[in-house]
């Protein structure tokens, strides 16, 4: 399936997934004795029904922005109940030992110390967030991942642009624990999971995102990675895709659809909020049916859609935009992105 980085996992697996996934499609005798079925009413059924409609009804999708065990910083959507605070909650959800306990996925762990208070209070686009003393019981080694990972949860929201600190009512201008210098302003721009392993000179960089794909068999999940380019690059979209046929670190635990043989034809076009790609047929996850895979598209989409004024992919292939994914779905139409990511269903 994944072609990028050291280890490539094959369609196969993908595929023996989805069918070990699915009902009775491994269907045969079974030679342990089990349990009859229990009997279920009709009405059984209604209220069971009733039950996850008004669950979902009474709940609202949120990222939260968690540490997996590779200690990548990564957006897993959840649903949580109603409120008016939404940024507050969402924060509230990052504290170890909080209500997230029993929501986390296998892998995952909070980012804030256990028995941290805060507040927030938006104004003017930035989130001001007041963490009460136990905010500095945090391990050394976390601490910039709970700047992003904080930045990141709250910047998801169309009112915060970006993010200030404070403990115990003072403002903070570096971490309490290795003095890690704090921005006036937070925001994505100042970046998450930094990987600038082949940078030499980081002054004469610029940052952009990428998304790569983390996780193992049955659990992936998409990953935002931010490189250093070269100031010389321009074109910003070009720059991320470059990024995206360069792949992952080899030394990390991500991987890839892109292939390093993939070239853009033509240099992006803009035109109201949709960029349109030219790929070469490197592109094509098979040569033979020329279909896309959809997981290149989508870390495509996540990738770009992180830019100022991008809201949609226009993806062609020499020039044709009558091209399908892996999924035989068609991708005439720009892709804009999803109102949230890794939802469960990658």
């Amino acid at each position: 399936m994944f072609k990028h980085k050291g280890k490539i996992l094959g369609y196969t697996v993908l595929t023996s997934t989805i069918l070990l996934s699915g009902c009775g499609l491994l269907g045969g005798e079974t030679k342990q004795k089990i349990d009859p079925p229990k009997t279920i009413s009709v009405a059984d059924q209604k209220e069971s029904k009733k039950s996850k409609a008004e669950k979902t009804e009474n709940s609202v999708k949120t990222e939260l922005y968690l540490i997996d065990k590779n200690g990548y910083v990564v957006p897993q959507t959840l649903n949580l109940p109603t409120t008016k605070s939404v940024a507050t909650q969402a924060l509230q959800y990052l504290v170890e030992g909080g209500p997230v306990s029993n929501e986390l996925p296998n892998g995952f762990r909070a980012v804030l110390p256990e028995s941290t208070d805060l507040s927030v209070d938006i104004k003017d686009g930035v989130a001001t967030v007041n963490f009460s003393k136990e905010f500095k019981n945090y391990q050394p080694e976390d601490e910039m991942r709970i700047l992003q990972s904080v930045t990141w949860t709250l910047t998801q929201f169309d009112n915060v642009s970006a993010v200030k600190l404070k403990m115990n009512g003072h403002e903070l201008t570096e971490m309490p624990v290795k003095g890690t210098p704090i921005s006036e302003n937070l925001s994505r721009a100042s970046g998450i999971n930094f990987d600038v392993a082949d940078v030499i000179d980081i002054t004469n960089t610029k940052p952009v995102t990428v998304y790569f794909i983390g996780g193992e068999e049955g659990s992936y999940y998409y990953v935002p990675v931010t490189r250093r380019v070269s100031n010389n690059q321009k074109d910003p979209v070009a720059a991320a895709v470059n990024e995206l046929i360069k792949g992952p670190n080899e030394k990390s635990n991500l991987v890839s659809d892109f292939t390093p043989d993939v070239k853009l034809l033509d240099e992006p076009k803009y035109e109201d909020g949709k960029v349109t790609l030219n790929f070469d047929e490197n592109v094509y996850g098979s040569f033979e049916e020329k279909v896309i895979s959809q997981h290149l598209v989508d870390a495509l989409v996540l990738t770009l859609t992180e830019q100022k004024g991008i809201e949609k992919v226009a993806v062609q292939v020499k020039g044709k935009a009558e091209i399908k994914n892996d999924q035989g779905k068609k991708l005439s139409e720009p892709v804009t992105r999803p109102e949230k990511v890794n939802t469960g269903s990658f």
